[in-house]
């Protein structure tokens, strides 16, 4: 009976590895406080972006990261879930956005694309767009000089023309 269980954590942290390893976004969150109705708030919020959110174990937890190579072993205290996304920006973004309107959660830290992260760097990559928005962003900055020199064309040929 103990080494099944002990076989099914061990294949629940392999899971929770593989995850965090196709993720590009980690997000550590404190959830004592919030209701059931608000956990589902969040979580449908998140679902919507194309992320996760999973309430695990901290002893798994931290055997996946470990599993990683981070060493994060005191960084694991209390009731812990982790938001789960494949783009560097959203999961910050939706939970600081949630954030706005339940003071119950607390962010305690993030591994953003293989690089751990404190609450201050994650608020600033909750302000910046997915990453849908940076490349219109640069599309619409490409295209500028070209418009400019387009307008200044069609400007010349109608005054040759008139």
């Amino acid at each position: 009976m103990k080494e099944a269980t002990l076989q099914k954590k061990a294949e629940l942290v392999e899971e929770y590895a593989g995850k965090f390893r196709e993720s590009k976004s980690l997000l550590f969150v404190d959830y004592l406080g919030l209701t059931v109705a608000e956990v589902s708030e969040l979580r449908s919020n998140l679902y919507k972006e194309g992320c996760e959110m999973h309430v695990l174990k901290n002893n798994i937890l931290r055997r996946a990261t470990k599993a990683l190579g981070y060493e994060l072993d005191d960084a694991f205290a209390g009731p812990n879930a982790v938001v789960l996304s494949k783009d560097a920006t959203n999961s910050s973004r939706i939970v600081y956005d949630f954030l706005k309107k339940n003071k119950n959660l607390k962010v305690r830290f993030g591994i953003i694309e293989g690089k751990v992260a404190e609450e201050g760097e994650l608020k600033v990559l909750a302000k910046l767009p997915n990453k849908n928005g940076m490349l219109s962003m640069l599309l619409s900055v490409l295209q500028a000089p070209l418009r400019k020199f387009a307008v200044a064309v069609k400007a010349v040929a109608e005054k040759q023309g008139a």
